[in-house]
């Protein structure tokens, strides 16, 4: 009977290790992939970071140089200085300096008027002349503006730093009649830079609108060439009346033009006819009246005329008589 129970016994365990087999090996199992796959990882990351870094980029190539040198010979000059791209100016002033000749003089460079911090300096007279440079970053439409080297308080060059501006500038305005078609015209210089492109606006008050290509019913049509723009306006109405601007645009700064548009009906040219008509018809009726005033005045007159020759006495009649017989007689 025991042997029966142990017997048992020991199938029982054969039956408990045999099922606790596979897990223990599904458990392992899953370790070992687990732990392949954090090797794999850390195998990648380092091949990763050990291979070449990427090539940094490359520098920003530097900005050119534009230099001006200018020799005052008096109190005062000024030089315009156009700029169309980011440069790194470079201006160089001498001075031949006054009667009084000082072994040195205070210099100083400015800025719209404003004197730029830590630019006085002691300048010597050396060879007849003295002498101030700076260079100057010019890269935004802010950095243009009136640059002066000051010598001694009272010469000055004044370098006028500016977009290209237009040469041809329209006094008169544009004149064209209601259901018309206006071509407005901006032109650059050909001896200057062209711009990179154009862009139209019209006043709104005292704000500029931007005035777009194919809206409107396509009445706007922009037409840009190198050194030229076109604007045309069709079926003109009276409301496109206004001032216009055309605007070049360059990498640093704009510069505007103006143009003035008067649209008018047909009517407009015969109003000063119509005005000469009407002075003209109101100076005859005035004549006419007065004329038919003094004809009816001179029938008035010639009517009471007669009115007292009819009254008259009979002695008066006598002596009317009398008085014609005499010149009869004298005749």
């Amino acid at each position: 009977m025991q042997q029966a129970e142990r017997r048992e016994v020991r199938e029982k365990a054969a039956c408990s290790a045999e099922r606790s087999t596979p897990l223990i090996m599904v458990a392992s199992w899953k370790q070992l992939f687990f732990h392949l796959l954090l090797l794999l990882c850390c195998r990648l990351t380092q091949t990763k970071s050990a291979g070449p870094s990427a090539p940094p980029e490359p520098p920003s190539s530097p900005l050119p140089t534009l230099s001006k040198r200018v020799v005052l010979k008096g109190d005062v000059y000024m030089e315009r200085v156009e700029v169309v791209s980011p440069v790194i100016l470079e201006l160089e002033c001498n001075w031949t300096g006054d009667a009084d000749r000082h072994p040195n003089v205070t210099g100083f460079w400015s800025k719209d008027g404003t004197e730029i911090e830590e630019s006085r300096l002691t300048v010597p007279l050396k060879n007849e002349h003295y002498h101030l440079q700076r260079k100057f970053n010019i890269v935004s439409q802010e950095n243009l503006g009136n640059y002066s080297c000051v010598f001694g308080g009272d010469a000055k060059i004044n370098f006028v730093l500016a977009a290209p501006q237009m040469g041809e500038v329209r006094d008169k305005p544009i004149v064209s009649y209601v259901g018309d078609t206006a071509l407005i015209t901006c032109k650059m210089e050909d001896t200057k830079p062209p711009p990179t492109t154009w862009i139209w606006y019209k006043a709104n008050g005292t704000e500029k609108e931007q005035i777009l290509a194919a809206t409107e019913s396509q009445r706007h049509e922009i037409k840009n060439q190198e050194r030229k723009t076109r604007l045309v306006v069709h079926n003109l109405t009276e409301a496109d009346s206004g001032s216009y601007f055309c605007s070049a645009v360059y990498a640093i700064s704009s510069t505007l033009g103006h143009v003035e548009l008067k649209v008018i009906t047909f009517y407009e040219p015969l109003k000063p006819f119509m005005a000469i008509v009407i002075e003209v018809t109101v100076l005859v009726a005035a004549i006419l009246l007065y004329e038919k005033s003094r004809s009816k005045k001179t029938s008035s007159e010639g009517n009471e005329d007669n009115d007292q020759a009819n009254t008259l006495t009979p002695g008066e009649n006598d002596a009317s008589e009398s008085n014609s017989s005499v010149r009869q007689r004298k005749m």
